[in-house]
């Protein structure tokens, strides 16, 4: 991953709708007003999940 890389920077990229998503690295979820703060390294694990509505 690029030098610098934040949570918030890497959820940017790869959702177009911030609202109802919630982020993970490494198995441990980060609140969303820590994104900023949080820095991604070689290895680590993000998930990102998307809530959907349905029935």
């Amino acid at each position: 991953m690029p030098g610098g890389l934040t949570l918030d920077r890497l959820v940017a990229t790869l959702s177009t709708a911030p609202s109802g998503v919630a982020a993970a690295v490494n198995e441990t979820v980060v609140p969303r007003s820590q994104w900023p703060a949080t820095p991604l390294g070689a290895g680590d694990r993000v998930e990102v999940l998307t809530a959907v509505q349905g029935g």
